[in-house]
């Protein structure tokens, strides 16, 4: 439930004042009165109402002097009352920024409405400065969210206008389009926001791994408990524990005596549609999680963004290795236009840390870093770091083939999981940087 709605009334007059105040207290509303208006801009600056309602006609300070000190970003609307009121100076306010102007004597019924709809309308505007606020402070959702394009517009404004509902949420894109950084910003930019999000890969559980590490005493869902719970991959998710999740999902009960408050945020490379008509995936389930559906464009439908967000990467990458940021020359541009970018805003991102990797050698080009032509900067100074960069290759390569699953990735290359461990250490490899998107 929200918080009650707060307003300040500005008023001389004492029986008229303990009116107003009487109506709001009893709709409702915490209520503060002040007898002037100089008295009020300490008490609204203090107490950060949700809408102020003044009278015009007062001493010293008027109500539309009032009205010109409450200008500003974040200032509370204004709603005017006046037994003097005329059509010209009810425009006017208008005009200056009042929200409404009543005359008295009133109908209360109409004066509850306006302050309703004035206050509703602020705390709307005040959450989203607050979103975009919390937004530009999100490390790595730059990779998602920058560029001009009509679909990351649209994208946008999605991530504004769902972050603070409660509702579950459908992701669905391509491989390496960003996915899990739009999960983490979904949580980040919600009322649960101080709660845990876990993310977890149906992809990489049997059957029976999902039953117990989903459900089980420690397990995600109690994990979740207050925050958000990420599923990738969730067309994975075992046909015989979709009922079960169904059930968590609807009633939050996990058991007979135990309960679960989260939000699930669930991701798909595939469209879940398709798997409901195929009869892969419950349909009750598939509704349950699309309450929100947030669709990631792929990066080559996105035009001239990749130029943009391969400078952004360039300035990044050049800071993180301190080079000299690398000039993208028109054969950058066109080799960045013409590529079809199969592993979306991930792959331009690697391919802006090998472009600055080069320049640190005095070459390189785009075409190079995409590995579409061989030059001179591709070859290392020394056997060491040519062993070095071919390991640095192998393991990135098996860490995303296997999804992070380290026992795999240690079978795969043949070598223990304590070598492993050391290697990726040594050659400063990422295993979140390699999975995210």
């Amino acid at each position: 439930m929200s918080a009650p709605f707060q307003a300040v009334i500005v008023e001389d007059d004492r029986e008229m004042r303990a009116s107003l105040s009487h109506l709001l207290t009893k709709s409702g509303w915490i209520v503060r009165e002040c007898n002037s208006a100089e008295a009020a801009l300490a008490e609204i600056e203090k107490a950060e109402p949700d809408a102020v309602l003044s009278d015009v006609q007062m001493p010293g300070m008027s109500g539309l002097g009032l009205l010109h000190a409450l200008q500003g970003d974040g200032a509370p609307p204004l709603v005017l009352i006046s037994a003097h009121g005329d059509i010209p100076m009810a425009v006017k306010a208008m005009q200056d920024g009042a929200y409404s102007f009543l005359e008295k004597p009133f109908d209360p019924r109409r004066l509850l409405q306006v302050l309703r709809h004035a206050a509703e309308n602020h705390r709307l505007r005040s959450t989203t400065r607050w979103l975009r606020e919390r937004l530009s402070s999100l490390t790595g959702l730059d990779r998602v969210l920058l560029g001009q394009s009509n679909d990351v517009g649209r994208l946008r404004d999605v991530v504004f206008e769902i972050a603070a509902a409660g509702g579950s949420v459908l992701i669905e894109g391509a491989t390496g389009t960003g996915k899990e950084l739009v999960a983490r910003a979904l949580h980040r930019l919600s009322t649960r926001s101080d709660g845990a999000f876990v993310a977890i890969n149906c992809a990489t559980l049997s059957a029976w791994t999902f039953e117990e590490q989903m459900f089980g005493v420690d397990g995600f869902l109690r994990k979740a408990d207050g925050g958000t719970l990420f599923l990738d991959e969730i067309g994975a998710c075992p046909m015989e524990s979709q009922a079960k999740l169904l059930r968590v999902l609807e009633t939050g009960e996990i058991s007979a005596s135990e309960k679960v408050d989260l939000r699930v945020v669930a991701a798909t490379n595939e469209r879940l549609g398709g798997r409901v008509g195929e009869g892969r995936f419950r349909s009750d389930l598939y509704y349950r999680l699309c309450t929100f559906e947030i669709e990631m464009p792929a990066l080559k439908d996105r035009g001239e963004d990749c130029v943009f967000l391969f400078g952004h990467f360039l300035a990044q990458m050049a800071e993180t290795y301190e080079v000299a940021v690398p000039e993208i020359t028109t054969e950058d541009i066109a080799t960045l236009l013409s590529y079809e970018w199969p592993g979306n805003v991930r792959e331009l991102r690697h391919v802006a840390e090998r472009r600055v990797l080069a320049a640190r050698k005095g070459g390189g080009s785009v075409a190079a870093a995409l590995r579409l032509e061989e030059g001179p900067d591709e070859v290392p100074d020394s056997l060491r770091e040519a062993v070095a960069a071919f390991e640095r290759t192998l393991i990135a390569k098996a860490i995303r083939a296997h999804e992070g699953r380290m026992e795999a990735v240690a079978e795969a290359l043949g070598i223990g999981r304590r070598t492993l461990n050391e290697k990726i250490v040594k050659l400063g490899l990422n295993k979140s940087s390699l999975l995210d998107g």
